[in-house]
């Protein structure tokens, strides 16, 4: 994994940048040797607001004098990190093209399984507005 963001420390009297690092709810991040020394070295907990973390393309984000450690994410949290982090509009779009993506995955074997069950290939397309082609090519 390569390093998909970074944690720093946002300085008082700091505009709110980044997401706390609690609300993306990583515990594996926080369970790391370097993670956890890092915020005893700086006598912080991760559930403080002042541990941020930030998707590493926002870094030049990061107030110069505030102390970070780049950390590698899974693609999961780095999601997670991006979506928390976005303007709230930006957020709700992402959630439904994650959605539109979880429900689109299977459409194959949905086909199929509506075609066992003796549904029209014509029905199926008008039902899910798939194209009648692709329907017919899993027939073939």
């Amino acid at each position: 994994m390569a390093d998909d963001a970074y944690l720093f420390l946002l300085p008082d009297r700091h505009p709110r940048l980044g997401a706390a690092l609690a609300s993306v709810g990583a515990p594996d991040l926080t369970e790391t040797p370097a993670v956890h020394g890092w915020l005893q070295a700086h006598n912080v907990s991760a559930s403080s607001e002042q541990v941020r973390i930030l998707p590493a393309e926002a870094e030049s984000l990061i107030p110069e004098d505030a102390e970070r450690l780049p950390v590698p994410l899974s693609e999961e949290e780095a999601l997670k990190v991006q979506q928390e982090c976005a303007p709230q509009a930006v957020t709700d779009m992402e959630s439904e093209l994650l959605d539109f993506r979880e429900t689109t995955q299977d459409w194959e074997a949905l086909v199929h399984r509506a075609l066992t069950a003796g549904i029209a290939p014509q029905r199926i397309a008008q039902l899910t507005g798939l194209d009648p082609q692709e329907i017919g090519r899993l027939t073939a």
